[in-house]
């Protein structure tokens, strides 16, 4: 309880049964559950019910038979070059690496207005807004005063998560819960004389090419093995902190029309995301288009990275993406 006539509900829920999709879909049936008067343990109850799917099996038991077979040499091949990759990588400075961590938030708005401009702009290159985003927050990165020596070429990571569930077989749908997400690695040299939407296309560029020829089912396994590793041996990355990219973006952004119903239940906002500390981006975007307008819960690891950081971050990426779209 927050005050006598507010409360704040949260849900924690591990990654191995909730990727993205599945916490959209949950939160949504709790939000209409509850709509329809259900309360307490119930409303969760019924929430859960909707969600189709046991959970009990994994992503790598779907991939489509042919996509993920290597040989021994081809898949040693693919981890060397993961894992050699993340060391050449740039990221934000880390302010506290000794101190326990956990997730704060910052949220990135803007209005209808800019976000009908920017959503055109990604339309008439034939681009998603995932791309968008992503370039606007290495710019960001490497224009901010946080950045030392942006004046010198600096290779940033993005993470693209995508949906598998519709490549899968059996297809899965949006309401089967699990981990059914994989991850695209993209690495991106940038001068600090770049253009938002040239940046983005090519960022997109490659996320296409990537997922056109399969390449984030044929690498899971070995993606996963890596990352397994890697948190299970902590004190052999810097800052016993891996950060397997500076950000992370979603391929598709929520669509969330649903502002008037919930008002009427009491719901003043929500919002799902998900963070690693030991391994993950410094900053993780998840996009929602509420209404006409974007809004962002921008992850991070604290004290690893610190608000002021992330403030002027998010404020900075703000700035490309309205200063571009006009």
């Amino acid at each position: 309880m927050l005050s006598e006539t507010k409360a704040m509900l949260v849900m924690k829920l591990h990654a191995a049964v909730c990727d993205r999709t599945t916490g959209e879909s949950f939160l949504r049936a709790v939000m209409e559950e509850s709509r329809e008067g259900a309360r307490g343990v119930l409303l969760l109850e019924k929430g859960i019910k909707n969600i189709e799917g046991e959970g009990d099996f994994g992503i790598e038991s779907l991939v489509p038979n042919g996509i993920g077979k290597k040989n021994i040499w081809a898949r040693g091949k693919t981890m060397f070059g993961y894992s050699l990759n993340l060391f050449r990588l740039t990221n934000l400075v880390f302010v506290n690496s000794t101190k326990p961590r956990f997730s704060e938030v910052v949220r990135l708005q803007i209005g209808s207005g800019d976000t009908t401009r920017i959503i055109d702009g990604c339309r008439s290159r034939r681009i998603k807004l995932c791309a968008a985003l992503a370039a606007a927050g290495l710019i960001a990165a490497h224009s901010t005063k946080l950045q030392c020596d942006r004046q010198l070429k600096k290779k940033y990571g993005v993470i693209t998560l995508a949906d598998c569930r519709s490549s899968l077989e059996p297809a899965l749908s949006t309401h089967h819960f699990g981990l059914y997400q994989s991850a695209f690695l993209d690495v991106q040299t940038v001068k600090g004389d770049e253009n938002l939407w040239d940046l983005a296309q090519r960022i997109y560029s490659n996320f296409a090419d990537h997922k056109k020829c399969n390449k984030h089912l044929a690498d899971l396994s070995d993606i996963n093995y890596l990352m397994c590793k890697a948190m299970e041996n902590p004190s052999l990355t810097t800052s016993s902190s891996l950060r397997t990219a500076f950000v992370s973006v979603c391929e598709d952004p929520v669509l969330d029309d649903s502002r008037e119903w919930q008002r009427e239940i009491g719901v003043e906002y929500y919002m799902g995301c998900s963070s690693v500390h030991g391994i993950g981006p410094s900053v993780a975007i998840f996009d929602t288009i509420r209404d006409g307008e974007l809004d962002c819960a921008c992850v991070y690891p604290s004290p690893l990275h610190s608000r002021a950081q992330m403030n002027e971050l998010v404020d900075q990426m703000r700035r490309v993406l309205i200063d571009e779209s006009d």
